[in-house]
């Protein structure tokens, strides 16, 4: 096996053990990403010569004998729509090509902190506002599995790098599921961490983000198991006093002693579940049952609401703060993206956003009190399996079929809740899987189960996949 095919955690072992270096572990990384990006564009700005720098200098540490953190040595890949001093913040913007970043985001500077070596940044669609990851700027992700097929968004450069071995862990962020829709799509693993849990700023930024975007983006990995979940979440949730919404909240809570109660979700009233979507919960359900979980049917309150709130609030902040931008500065598949989604969202004025973030506090409420019953919540990440290449590019009728398919991640994103995108597999040659989501701070409900889902997985390490 070579290096690049190693779990984070492994990998960060036997570097610490000095079986292998930092400069070894980075260089399989990077002949990995000069073999397989072309057939799959994950990554737009490498960083080579940087990461062999920073190898070296790991390498030096620990000839050293100095005190080194969890990931120490291993690769990773960031989004370009954060900062990461000395690159370009894009955003997928052609005309944002001279946003050079003077300072690490938090996010960067906590993965850094602890060892990680960054190898590359990844693709991600213009504004970031699209579940299909393609611009101007830097042309098309592809899907590892089916070039036909979307690779996610807006992470779907970290979804795919991970997926053919680029780096152990991708950094991704997820504001409408751009984390979990991606990693469904490529399978592999997706956390959204819960609102305040990992920090988040741009230095580079021209000002502060629009409201429902302060509370509703968060930062997290992506990665090909759960142990690599766990580390890098760990890394990343590191305290920065530059987000005052930063919450200390513990990783782990006191185990609850009792059988945890899991709540299937596999139809909704006015919602079309895909087979392949139904199998894989189902497949998912009997599997938690064997580990001693006790599930049963039942349906979140108010789905369909809470996910029209969300296109809602979103498009009200996005006329006043993104539409000029975005029309003047985006490329044609993003303006007609925003426009198509732009028809199904309400015109607000300033007593209707008030009352509509008003309603937000009793969803959150509805659901907090749900999630009490049943600590888990086993749903679809989307009603339907993976969307072929620009099926947003087809008006206004074919964005309400995919906004209806994405309820399960607009409806928790506006909760601020966790989600975690769990693969389950193939069928028909491309990726299932299913959404594990909790109460807010509790992902540690969310991995334990998804440890469950993995140690029953029916495919290999997504990363022995070579792109055709």
């Amino acid at each position: 096996m070579q290096l690049w095919q190693l779990e984070a955690a492994d990998l960060a072992q036997r570097i610490k053990a000095r079986e292998v270096s930092c400069v070894e572990a980075v260089r399989s990384s990077l002949a990995r990403l000069e073999a397989v990006n072309p057939r799959v564009n994950a990554v737009v700005d490498g960083c080579a010569d940087e990461a062999l720098g920073a190898a070296a200098q790991a390498d030096a540490v620990l000839a050293k004998g100095e005190a080194t953190g969890p990931l120490h040595g291993v690769p990773v890949t960031i989004k370009v729509n954060v900062d990461q001093r000395g690159h370009v913040t894009t955003n997928g913007v052609e005309a944002y090509r001279s946003v050079v970043a003077t300072d690490d985001s938090p996010v960067v500077a906590n993965l850094q902190r602890a060892g990680a070596i960054v190898v590359g940044r990844t693709n991600t669609p213009a504004f970031s506002m699209r579940w299909f990851t393609d611009n101007a700027a830097h042309g098309r992700t592809l899907n590892p599995y089916n070039a036909d097929v979307t690779p996610g968004g807006s992470s779907g450069g970290a979804a795919a790098a991970v997926a053919v071995g680029i780096g152990a862990i991708a950094h991704g962020n997820d504001q409408g599921g751009s984390i979990r829709y991606p990693a469904y799509a490529c399978g592999v693993y997706g956390l959204r961490p819960s609102f305040g849990r990992v920090p988040a700023f741009n230095p580079s930024g021209a000002g502060e983000r629009p409201m429902v975007v302060q509370l509703t983006s968060v930062q997290g990995p992506l990665a090909r198991s759960v142990r690599d979940l766990r580390l890098a979440f760990a890394a990343m949730a590191q305290r920065d006093v530059r987000d005052p919404w930063w919450a200390p909240a513990p990783l782990e809570s006191a185990p609850s002693g009792r059988p945890v109660s899991v709540a299937l979700c596999t139809e909704l009233p006015g919602y079309a579940c895909d087979p392949e979507v139904a199998d894989a919960l189902q497949r998912a359900a009997r599997r938690l049952e064997r580990a001693g979980y006790r599930v049963e049917p039942a349906q979140p309150p108010r789905l369909r609401e809470t996910a029209d709130l969300w296109l809602s609030l979103t498009m009200a902040d996005s006329r006043l703060l993104v539409e000029e931008a975005l029309m003047r500065d985006g490329d044609d598949t993003i303006r007609q993206a925003y426009r198509a989604m732009d028809a199904h969202a309400p015109q607000f004025d300033t007593a209707s956003y008030m009352r509509a973030m008003a309603a937000r506090t009793g969803l959150m409420r509805e659901w907090a009190l749900f999630l009490q019953r049943h600590p888990l919540l086993l749903m679809p990440v989307s009603w339907r399996h993976p969307f072929p290449v620009d099926a947003d590019q087809r008006g206004s009728a074919a964005m309400r079929e995919i906004l209806d398919a994405q309820s399960p991640l607009l409806s928790t994103a506006i909760l601020g809740l966790p989600g975690l995108s769990v693969p389950m597999g193939l069928r028909h040659g491309l990726p299932t899987g299913v959404q594990l989501v909790s109460d807010r701070f509790r992902e540690d409900l969310c991995l334990a189960a998804a440890e469950v889902l993995e140690a029953e997985a029916e495919a290999g390490p997504v990363a022995a996949i070579d792109p055709a």
